[in-house]
């Protein structure tokens, strides 16, 4: 595990009340290593820390090495937190796929927005997506050895040609053969194909599902399931390209294709297997299917089935709603047009409260250029330039998955004091659903 890359790891925070505390660790320590080892990252480090028996090396804020002693019960945990899972740095891409998001974003903004991510530890620790194309021998040997799995990979095609083409990398090439070494050592992964009309679509998507599926039907499958989403472009894109939308008719073909396969999966494995974004059905101005399509939802971080389990959590959450505020409240409630219909039942259901009134402002985004946007990708400019002329209520209910992670701005940088100032309006920033109902049924 040791590596002359590893950095000491630096602590961020210290949990309360743990062992950690208790010792005396403190923000601002960094971690050098574990029992003589230095952890590479935080698989490392978890793996280290569940022995019953620590001697930690420490350096303190100032500099100064210290040696900690810890008994504690086999997996416990420590209760630090680090400033990155990654302490020997970022495993970069290596391909140049034309429809990459950090490629598709405007020039300027912050360095971390254009780190092009394609880390295997990402993916086992967060559901990241990788392409499989820039593993040396030693981080192959290290996922058979660690059993890191599932893993997460971005398969867009099966064939050779094909893949090479989209991915811009003749390593790419390689897939089936990386996936049989998968097979072959019962490890799993999940895979997701984003669709490029033109290129990946008609006979080379049935022929890519095909394939995968021939993975699917071991007792440990090595491909457990695919989700396939439709390419998303911003005006920023560089250059020339192959690349062109999905459209209505393009969506309602892709949905009628991969519902007759999904048909055959369920009757040869009972698993549909093969996933539909809900971005389909919302491009080609269909319904959703019914929540008990989604089985255990194993590709929600693809947005596969996130519109249904969201509806399902609302219905839920609403029952603590009250029968009216006491005091009368109205509500901007900002979100991307790509659901304002499917959450029309929840629109309703809010303003049926009386002294309560929601009003839902959908958005496309004219920043990243687009007719159709998911929530999360609107900016602040995208809301300013909507809300700057309209009677926005007390408040502004903002979703937070439209920020940076425990940050408050947007990914062009705005922040949310920056635009609530502008609006002279208040920003309820509002996370699940639960805490939309709990903002927005308050009885004053």
């Amino acid at each position: 595990m040791s590596d002359a890359a590893t950095r000491p790891a630096l602590i961020t925070a210290v949990i309360p009340d743990s062992i950690a505390a208790e010792v005396g660790f403190e923000a601002g320590d960094r971690l050098v290593s574990i029992n003589g080892q230095r952890p590479r990252d935080l698989i490392d480090y978890q793996f280290l820390c569940a022995d019953e028996v620590l001697a930690l090396e420490v350096l303190d804020a100032a500099g100064k090495a210290h040696h900690v002693e810890i008994e504690k019960d086999y997996d416990d945990d420590l209760g630090l937190e680090f400033e990155s899972a990654l302490f020997d740095g970022l495993i970069q891409c290596n391909n140049r796929c034309p429809f990459c998001f950090i490629d598709q974003q405007p020039p300027g903004m912050r360095q971390t927005l254009y780190l092009k991510d394609d880390d295997y530890r990402l993916s086992f620790l967060y559901g990241s997506y990788l392409t499989l194309t820039n593993l040396t021998q030693r981080e192959w040997d290290r996922i058979e050895q660690m059993r890191l799995s599932p893993l997460f990979v971005s398969v867009h095609a099966t064939e050779p040609d094909v893949r090479s083409r989209l991915l811009k990398n003749a390593r790419a090439g390689q897939l089936l053969d990386q996936l049989r070494w998968f097979q072959e050592r019962r490890l799993q992964i999940h895979a997701q194909v984003v669709l490029c009309p033109g290129i990946n679509d008609g006979d080379h998507l049935t022929r890519t599902l095909l394939d995968l599926f021939q993975f699917h039907r071991d007792e440990v499958p090595a491909v457990a399931s695919v989700a396939v989403v439709p390419v998303g472009l911003t005006r920023f894109r560089p250059g020339e390209d192959e690349l062109i939308p999905v459209s209505r008719e393009k969506a309602q073909e892709v949905i009628g294709q991969v519902q007759a396969l999904q048909a055959k999966f369920r009757q040869q494995s009972g698993s549909t297997f093969a996933w539909l974004a809900d971005e389909w059905f919302l491009l080609a101005h269909q319904d959703l299917p019914p929540e008990s399509h989604y089985e255990d939802y194993p590709q929600l971080g693809n947005g596969v089935g996130s519109i249904r389990q969201f509806l399902k959590q609302f219905q839920m959450a609403a029952r603590s709603l009250p029968q009216q505020l006491a005091i009368p409240r109205h509500f901007t409630w900002v979100v991307g047009n790509a659901v304002e219909q499917a959450f029309q039942p929840i629109l309703k259901r809010l303003n049926a409260v009386e002294g309560l009134e929601v009003s839902m402002v959908a958005l496309a985004s004219q920043y990243w250029g687009q007719s159709m946007t998911v929530t999360g990708l609107l900016t602040g400019q995208d809301i300013l330039h909507a809300l700057k002329e309209r009677e926005l209520g007390d408040a502004i209910l903002l979703p937070s998955l439209m920020l940076k992670h425990n940050d408050t701005r947007f990914l062009d940088d705005m922040t949310v004091a920056a635009l609530s100032d502008q609006l002279q309006t208040p920003i309820l920033v509002v996370g699940d659903v639960e805490h939309l109902v709990a903002t927005i049924g308050q009885k004053g």
